[in-house]
């Protein structure tokens, strides 16, 4: 047949064809097809404006796909890395209220998030993620401001990474940390920079090659990453640990007060918490979908909470120092306290490997989005064009790292503050699309659900809406200190509404599809 419609894959090469009616309607299956197959809406580009051989659509063969541990490995490098970057936190609120938060944080949360993310990963799994569930559920407008969103958040956190990536690299090169820059202060700020793009060129290699070599180094660097922790572990544990001493520095530290850190704080526990949905933009690289997500991201949680909880709990034990539980000094320091000079080698080296993880497995979602939107014919055609044997968004990856590398030359708190204020918009949207696939489609074929009924959705919807909320509530008092973060998110926000309304008449046009 011909008609006005899309294609739609399930992750396994089996295509079919929804035509509007279908997608407008609501109904739980796609017209002439039985109930079990997934609800997708993958599709070949809907802009009229791009020619064939940028629509053309790679799809790969099973071999070639992402499988379940590669999976877990990624949303893994995606959400956590291990416990680099919360080394402020500790800093910032004090041991006693870190240990509650990073406890907390997960239920109210990553937990909520992760759940959803299962679902409609699971629902559908298709390569743009989250643009597609608000863009299919909520309209092209929000679709677009949640795509456009997303990328700033992207780049204000993998921004981050190489910063962190550097102030690792200081322990072994002095030289390079801002306490050196006495003599030569724009000197020591540029080489920093540049060491952070060549981290930027390195990730950039991997992932211009395939997702499944970005799987394989995610794999072999949480290995790396979790040992590293483990040893320390285990070195602490070897010394000999004192149950009431620890619990004493955890009730001093409630008593100490510590004022005007509430928006750090909480973007600090955005950035070390977020991150779940990104893992979505790559689901038409991901073998059998609807089964690996859930399984992945459980594992993932898992992982992320234990490697959270006891390195802090071995840090405390050891020093609460504000300046040694900071992004300045940090993991290599504490490591260095507790065995010696190798085992802070151990944890810098470990820190190198998480940051330049982070940062891959973050530009491999990221890069993704562009693609997408391209397709869509809300960005420049140039940037829908793939890999024929790797299905590599090769422009899109390259443009992304571009602006990433601009952005390395700003602080850790300020690259927190903007890509979490970025995010807790973003949650709120695919919490809303959650929720109307739910009423929309109740009986459409999902192989993972948010259990609990009713009342479990309720507990995934308020619970991260609540700390969203109260994430922008802490901006108020706190303008003053990060008014240019908060002008950039400003002008991210009325670059998506500007970006809307000067191509809405162009973009998203359906296309006829031979059927």
């Amino acid at each position: 047949m011909t008609g006005e419609g899309r294609v739609h894959d399930d992750g396994s090469g089996k295509v079919i064809t929804m035509n509007s009616r279908d997608l407008a309607s609501g109904s739980d299956v796609p017209f002439g097809h039985k109930r079990e197959w997934p609800l997708t809406s993958q599709s070949l580009p809907t802009s009229a404006l791009l020619d064939d051989s940028a629509c053309e659509r790679v799809r790969l063969p099973r071999e070639r796909r992402l499988k379940m541990l590669s999976l877990a490995s990624l949303i893994f490098f995606t959400t956590c890395g291990g416990a680099f970057g919360l080394e402020p936190l500790i800093g910032a609120t004090g041991a006693g209220r870190a240990i509650v938060l990073i406890l907390i944080t997960p239920l109210v949360w990553s937990l909520p998030i992760s759940l959803m993310v299962a679902e409609l990963a699971g629902l559908m799994p298709e390569e743009g993620g989250y643009y597609v569930w608000v863009r299919e559920t909520l309209g092209r407008f929000w679709g677009v401001q949640a795509g456009w969103w997303a990328m700033a958040y992207a780049v204000g956190v993998m921004a981050i990474f190489p910063v962190l990536f550097v102030s690792y690299l200081s322990f072994f090169f002095p030289s390079l940390g801002t306490s050196a820059d006495g003599a030569h202060p724009g000197t020591g700020a540029l080489v920093r920079w540049l060491a952070a793009v060549l981290m930027i060129a390195s990730a950039m290699a991997v992932n211009l090659r395939s997702a499944k070599d970005v799987g394989r180094t995610a794999k072999a660097g949480a290995a790396f990453v979790l040992g590293a922790f483990l040893v320390m572990i285990l070195i602490w544990l070897r010394r000999g640990v004192d149950p009431g001493a620890l619990v004493g520095v955890v009730r001093n530290d409630f008593v100490a007060e510590h004022k005007g850190a509430l928006l750090l704080v909480l973007s600090i526990l955005a950035f070390d918490y977020s991150g779940w949905d990104g893992a979505s933009t790559y689901a038409g690289e991901v073998d059998e979908p609807q089964r690996n997500y859930p399984k992945a991201i459980a594992v993932a949680l898992t992982v992320l909470v234990a490697c959270y909880i006891f390195p802090v709990i071995a840090g405390i034990a050891v020093t609460t120092d504000p300046a040694v539980w900071s992004d300045a000094a940090g993991w290599p320091v504490i490591g260095q306290l507790i065995g010696g000079r190798w085992l802070g080698g151990l944890l810098a080296a470990a820190g190198l490997v998480s940051m330049w993880g982070l940062f891959t497995a973050q530009l491999l979602y990221a890069s993704r989005l562009p693609y997408v939107m391209a397709r869509d014919g809300w960005l420049p055609k140039v940037l829908a064009k793939a890999s024929p044997k790797t299905a590599v968004p090769t422009v899109a990856t390259i443009v992304f790292c571009a602006i990433t590398g601009v952005f390395a030359a700003l602080s850790f708190g300020g690259l927190a503050v903007i890509q979490s204020l970025m995010y807790a918009g973003l949650v709120v949207l695919e919490l809303l699309a959650l929720v109307m696939l739910r009423v929309r489609r109740p009986g459409a074929a999902r192989n993972f659900r948010v259990p609990g009924g009713w009342g479990g959705l309720a507990y995934v919807v308020v619970a991260p809406f609540a700390a969203a909320m109260l994430l922008l509530f802490a901006v108020v008092p706190n303008w003053r200190a990060y008014w240019w973060d908060l002008m950039v998110v400003g002008l991210v926000v009325m670059g998506g509404v500007s970006l809307y309304w000067l191509r809405r008449r162009r973009a998203g046009v359906p296309v006829a599809i031979e059927g």
